[in-house]
């Protein structure tokens, strides 16, 4: 199990999260296998998924080399966390700043990315211990949100949620978001079974991220 410092450096030179939200856990293990395939390197599995600690478990045992981190999203409260974290989990993710969340994964030294959507959420996140931050929901929020935070707060490593698409990756990484997470604009296929399509969008973002990056 990496460390939480090399999970976050990890998932920042990757530069992608795929959240992968499913009804069904075949489903899910189905959209993370197309997600591998397009070059993702960390998959959030939520917890609205039917299982999902069960998905996190068998993934984490099919891509054991630590090539692809897995990670549990959607957590809200400390007894979900624990429960992620004791089937493998890598990193924990919550849609809000949710400071028992993050104490229980200090505390077994896993990643977690608590949800922000004010600068009092980011420092208070930073302050307990949080190395990363997500910026939801994006679409509300926008890219500059980020721009703005890390002007005084220009070490908060930031990941934006919600509202990324292949459009405006540009403008999330020229703001300063440390990586990305997408969700429907990247796993829509699933809804019909076309999950080559993911694969395919995956490869797009990952590219569409490195030219931002060059920028």
């Amino acid at each position: 199990m990496p460390s939480r410092i090399d999970t976050v450096r990890q998932i920042c030179d990757g530069g992608l999260i795929a959240v992968v939200r499913a009804e069904n856990e075949e489903t899910a293990l189905k959209i993370a296998e197309a997600c591998r395939l397009g070059g993702v390197t960390a998959l959030e599995i939520t917890f609205t998924v039917p299982g999902a600690e069960k998905v996190i478990n068998r993934l984490v045992k099919e891509y054991p080399k630590g090539d692809i981190l897995i990670g549990a999203g959607t957590v809200l409260d400390e007894a979900t966390a624990r429960i992620a974290i004791l089937n493998g989990a890598h990193f924990v993710v919550s849609p809000c700043c949710a400071l028992d969340v993050l104490k229980t994964c200090n505390r077994y030294d896993v990643a977690c990315t608590p949800g922000t959507m004010t600068v009092t959420e980011v420092v208070t996140a930073i302050e307990h211990g949080a190395l990363m931050v997500k910026a939801f929901p994006g679409d509300i929020l926008g890219p500059n949100f980020i721009k703005a935070v890390r002007g005084p707060i220009p070490h908060a490593k930031m990941v934006p949620t919600g509202g990324v698409s292949l459009d405006n990756i540009d403008k999330w990484i020229a703001a300063g978001a440390a990586a990305i997470g997408v969700g429907g604009n990247l796993t829509a296929g699933a809804k019909t079974g076309d999950y080559k399509s993911i694969t395919e969008i995956a490869k797009q973002f990952l590219e569409k991220l490195q030219e931002a990056r060059a920028k």
